[in-house]
């Protein structure tokens, strides 16, 4: 890694290497995206840090597509959270929205991840384009936080060593009214080097029938999972730490190289076209029970923008 790198600290997904431990990562900070994300809903901080998670899940996830496509995140589930979406359009727009029972979550003191989502599943979505097939994996969410489903996902279905860590909350600032929300988020996977092994665990099936071997994890990998679960929350989200000084801190030992990386920003797909299309496509009788004061209003969901269209405007 070279001082010649002086990349921006915030919103962005930063690509790394540790080419002799065989371990590929992505590093996200979000700063004023995420803020903007959080701060069109009057969501409680429990909900608020939820979902900046949820948004950086799906940025250090998406960051992984080949192609020009959309990764979409989603959570159902029976808790006071009982429904995020985040999204993540290639080469790095980022959006996110959760639904909340209030009441719910003001019961609730020091509410965890678990406690916010309860029971449900984790769904991950690549979306490729209209010409092209989805491919979705389901997680269970059961007592499980949104890293541990990843880990989940990554160990059972692509069989890839993988090892997340994330953080959210706000940044309180001086000189300015209220709080700038921050989000951050590391991950590391172990891949086979060529002509290597695989990384993944393995035993001898020369043991005696009923003797239970534990599986033997590669110590390349031991050594890079092993160090990523020292980052704490707040090296994550601090402003004046830039993504390269953090990897470095990390992986110097190893020699660890940074690539160009990919800014991240908000983006909505709502406009007042796209509203007027959605709207028209409605049977007339139910656009008919919409319209108030001689209009009918739609907000959107993930930025909170009200349009207002004119039933006269609508032709089917």
């Amino acid at each position: 890694m070279t001082d010649a790198m002086n990349l921006a600290a915030d919103d962005l997904v930063l690509p790394f290497e540790i080419k002799p431990l065989g371990v590929r990562g992505r590093l996200v900070r979000l700063g004023p995206a995420v803020d903007d994300i959080l701060h069109r809903h009057a969501y409680p901080a429990s909900v608020s840090a939820l979902l900046a998670e949820a948004v950086s899940l799906a940025a250090i996830l998406g960051a992984m597509l080949k192609f020009d496509g959309k990764f979409i995140l989603q959570t159902k589930t029976d808790g006071p959270v009982d429904m995020i979406v985040a999204d993540y359009v290639a080469p790095g727009k980022v959006r996110g929205y959760a639904r909340f029972d209030a009441e719910r979550v003001a019961a609730l003191k020091n509410p965890g991840q678990v406690d916010l989502l309860g029971t449900g599943y984790l769904a991950m979505t690549v979306d490729q384009g209209p010409d092209m097939e989805r491919y979705q994996g389901i997680v269970p969410l059961d007592g499980a936080d949104l890293t541990a489903a990843a880990h989940s996902y990554f160990e059972k279905s692509e069989q890839i060593p993988t090892r997340i860590r994330m953080a959210a909350g706000p940044l309180f600032q001086r000189g300015a009214k209220g709080e700038a929300w921050r989000a951050g988020a590391i991950m590391v996977q172990h891949l086979p080097r060529e002509g290597g092994s695989s990384p993944l665990p393995s035993h001898s099936g020369d043991a005696p029938e009923g003797v239970d071997v534990a599986p033997q994890e590669n110590d390349d990998w031991v050594k890079a999972r092993l160090l990523l679960d020292t980052v704490e929350a707040h090296e994550l989200l601090d402003p004046q730490l830039s993504a390269e000084q953090l990897i470095y801190r990390l992986y110097h030992e190893d020699g660890v190289t940074a690539y160009p990386a990919t800014h991240l920003e908000r983006y909505c797909s709502c406009s007042q076209d796209s509203i007027t299309r959605m709207l028209a496509r409605f049977p007339a009788e139910d656009r008919a029970d919409m319209v108030t004061d001689g209009e009918i209003s739609v907000t959107c969901e993930f930025c909170s923008t009200t349009y207002k269209v004119q039933p006269g405007n609508l032709t089917p």
